[in-house]
């Protein structure tokens, strides 16, 4: 398979980045707009040929998708340990490509009217360019260094568009927040790459994804408190891809990365930063496998499950629509950690790692186009929060209709993309592990809860007396809007099993209905309770808030995380930690320095009159000096 051309799909938005950001007062906006539509919409039909390619012509060879590497060293160390930069082509990254492309580009369609008039309207475009650019070369590394890379840029592009509107102190310090958080989880991640390369002499992913090869069977020998290092340098790893999908306990920033604007986060929670620790952790799955039995992958599900569950909860009690979104996006990429954590390797064995990426892929659509239609509401109300809106189906009714399919599709109800990819995640859960299957149950139930919660609170209830009418947003907003919503409807239907899977070979999956008839029976319940607690306005909701007490509270108030970081922060780190060093290192370290540099000012002012630059100061010193050794000659001389 000819892959030479594939490179050129990360560096057009590279190109459009640089273009927009160097010409960025010269370029009129309404141009710049296409240019950024244009140059995605390239890499778009690009990363779709390159997936047809692959999938339907040259991909599988005797039933089994290979993987197709160009690459060159950037950095050699040893004969087996250097860093790589190149593209890697298997059944996810070709996956990941079309996500990314199918998402940023309708991102980039819908910001040209929802940020029209914009002064920032050009550099707007050039930093979307940028994240794109990030995310393609992430998904299309070929070692753990170059993805590294590339996590990194995604976080510094991460931290450019959250805090895009940088004259309001709430985005600035939301951008600030998302990548202090992240550096953290990063920190692991690193430290990970590095025993990773030191103890397997390589950082390239198919040596290390190899279960025969040396990188694994060497480490194994090799034990720190009782798990092997390799166990250690994946758990470290797992710790970055934490960070970035906002898994516990570090989700503190996905809330208030809400900040930037509301293209920004479909882009940030659909297809791009925050399925970075998915992408990572399916990446490396063979390693996280084979190694110790998995005890790695454990520790991955156990952590997704109960995320998906935090956020599920939290998410019920929040106002702010785009907040509910947020924690929405954090649950759902929880199903996604416990799906990889619950699977298999072999054939149908594998269906919790299928069942990952084939979430990850319905997700997208429907969670960009939950964000986008968010965004068309608050356009049209100038407000973020549900006590601001009611009845706007009357005036929004291509905005009511798609969101409400986003909203089905979340809520896993058939025949929308999310019923599809949910039900072989409950099916994997089931096979492998039944406490996190009940969890996956009633998360269901919450999810469709809760999204229905804020579509009957925006659409339906009590009209509210907006100061302008609303209308429908343009053209320009609500064609993403329909193409994602569409894309949300028959995304289900794609045989994901036959394409990718854990060991590249494919098999065809079966809808288990007893367990579907479940996890739709759930979410028709949550259904009908946001039906009867918000689709016409009504105190139920005010009563069981008071029936939950401190409870609702403390869901409210997202169980104070951010107060207890910032307890730790402020009170231990800053307090009692920093404050003694910068004492020692201002009074100790600073003070000796001082004492120093004064003693030899001071010594200089007593000596400096030696060489006063006087000839007739010197001639004395010459004169007296010949003198004094004169007579002390003499004196030795006579005795």
């Amino acid at each position: 398979m000819n892959i030479s051309y594939i490179i050129l799909i990360p560096m057009i938005p590279l190109a459009v980045f640089l273009l927009l950001g160097i010409f960025n007062q010269k370029i009129k906006p309404s141009i710049s707009g296409y240019v950024g539509v244009l140059g995605l919409l390239a890499s778009a039909i690009l990363s779709l040929y390159a997936a047809y390619q692959y999938f339907f012509i040259d991909g599988k060879v005797d039933g089994v998708y290979q993987t197709f590497v160009d690459k060159t060293v950037w950095m050699n160390f040893t004969e087996t340990l250097h860093i790589d930069m190149g593209i890697l082509i298997d059944p996810i990254s070709v996956m990941m490509l079309v996500v990314v492309s199918v998402v940023s580009l309708m991102v980039h369609v819908y910001s040209r009217g929802y940020m029209k008039g914009d002064d920032g309207y050009t550099k707007f475009f050039a930093f979307l360019s940028l994240f794109t650019f990030s995310m393609y070369g992430l998904v299309l590394a070929t070692n753990l260094f170059q993805i590294y890379i590339f996590w990194e840029l995604v976080g510094v592009s991460s931290y450019l568009l959250i805090g895009y509107y940088y004259t309001k102190p709430s985005a600035v310090a939301a951008a600030k927040k998302a990548f202090i958080v992240t550096r953290f989880a990063d920190l692991g991640f690193l430290i990970g790459i590095l025993i990773m390369g030191y103890y397997t002499g390589t950082f390239d992913f198919e040596t290390l994804n190899n279960p025969e090869g040396s990188a694994i069977l060497n480490w194994a020998s090799t034990s720190f408190m009782g798990l092997s290092v390799i166990t250690w340098g994946l758990l470290l790893i797992f710790i970055g891809g934490a960070g970035k999908s906002a898994m516990l306990p570090f989700h503190i920033w996905l809330p208030d990365a809400m900040e930037g604007p509301t293209p920004v986060s479909a882009l940030i929670h659909a297809a791009t930063m925050v399925v970075a620790g998915i992408y990572l952790v399916a990446r490396l799955f063979p390693m996280f496998y084979f190694v110790e039995n998995g005890f790695a992958l454990n520790i991955v599900a156990y952590v997704g499950a109960i995320s998906s569950l935090f956020a599920a909860i939290i998410a019920i009690t929040q106002t702010d629509i785009k907040r509910v979104l947020a924690f929405s996006t954090m649950s759902q990429l929880g199903y996604m950690m416990l799906a990889l954590g619950v699977s298999g390797y072999d054939g149908h064995e594998g269906i919790g790692y299928m069942a990952s990426m084939f979430h990850l892929f319905t997700h997208a659509m429907f969670k960009a186009l939950l964000f986008l239609g968010a965004g068309s509401v608050i356009h049209a109300v100038h407000s973020n929060y549900l006590k601001d809106m009611g009845g706007l189906r009357k005036y929004m009714p291509i905005t009511n209709m798609t969101f409400l399919i986003a909203a089905l599709a979340i809520a896993g109800m058939p025949p929308f993309a999310g019923f599809w990819s949910k039900d072989e995640i409950l099916v994997a859960a089931f096979e492998h592990h039944k406490l996190i299957y009940y969890i996956g149950v009633f998360v269901a139930g919450l999810t469709a809860f809760y999204m229905f919660r804020i579509y009957f609170g925006i659409f339906w209830g009590k009209e509210k007396e907006y100061e302008h009418k609303p209308k429908e947003s343009p053209l320009s907003m609500t064609f993403p809007l329909m193409v994602l919503a569409l894309l949300s409807v028959i995304g289900g239907f794609i045989p994901f099993s036959e394409f990718v899977t854990a060991d590249k070979s494919g098999f065809e999956a079966h809808l288990n209905y007893p367990l579907a008839a479940i996890a739709v029976s759930v979410g028709l319940v949550g259904i009908i309770l946001a039906w009867v607690f918000y689709k016409k306005e009504n105190n139920l909701a005010d009563k069981w808030a008071k029936a939950f007490g401190p409870f609702y509270k403390w869901t409210s108030d997202k169980f104070y995380f951010d107060e207890i970081y910032l307890f730790i922060t402020k009170k231990i780190l800053f307090k009692r930690v920093s404050a003694p060093i910068a004492w020692f290192d201002k009074k100790v370290v600073d003070g000796t320095m001082e004492v120093i540099g004064n003693k030899t000012v001071l010594t200089s002012k007593k000596i400096k009159g030696l060489q006063s630059g006087k000839v007739q100061d010197y001639a004395f010193a010459f004169v007296g000096g010949t003198v004094i050794l004169a007579l002390v000659f003499i004196y030795l001389w006579t005795n």
